[in-house]
């Protein structure tokens, strides 16, 4: 049983907050739990708090939420909250990905969105990672992701956003 209850992570937004929530579901050993216990909460405080939370895990941390990767970028696709599917977008970046795990629907939202005017910086940047990580699997796809990176123009994007381009486009993105 997770030692967290909803409660507690109510609690007002403050980065020591959601450290101090991370520091707890690290204590406990179980981020997996945590997440299928928090992540489809129906009150959007405590989603958002949960998944700020998660966001602070390490890599090792992360890789124990796989299990869960078809279920977050279901709700990733489909939030209507920038907050959620930012921090959603956050973790599945960062979380390995194989070629069993390529989904059409995720590369397709992720071009469409790297490039939305209205879109948060931090989806924007987390979307081209994630359109080049696909990519990579495929020679073909990531030259015409590149081909398209070329094409944005750029001037309307955030100093993030022009970062993770450049570094996509001169191959120094892993």
């Amino acid at each position: 049983m997770m030692a967290i209850d909803r409660e507690e992570i109510r609690g007002n937004y403050s980065k020591d907050f959601i450290e101090s929530i991370c520091s707890k579901v690290r204590e406990s050993g179980d981020f997996l739990g945590f997440m299928r216990q928090y992540m489809n909460d129906p009150e959007i405080q405590i989603t958002r708090n949960a998944l700020s939370a998660v966001c602070k895990a390490s890599g090792k941390e992360l890789a124990t939420l796989k299990p869960l990767w078809n279920e977050m970028v279901d709700w990733a696709l489909t939030s209507d909250c920038p907050a959620i599917k930012g921090r959603l977008l956050s973790i599945i970046e960062q979380i390995e990905m194989n070629e069993d795990d390529l989904r059409t629907d995720l590369l397709d939202f992720c071009l469409e969105r790297m490039q939305h005017p209205d879109e948060m910086p931090s989806t924007q940047a987390n979307c081209m990672k994630i359109a080049f990580r696909i990519c990579k699997f495929y020679p073909e796809l990531m030259e015409e992701l590149k081909r398209t990176l070329e094409a944005m123009e750029i001037s309307y994007f955030s100093p993030a956003v022009k970062n993770v381009r450049r570094r996509i486009l001169n191959g120094k993105l892993k």
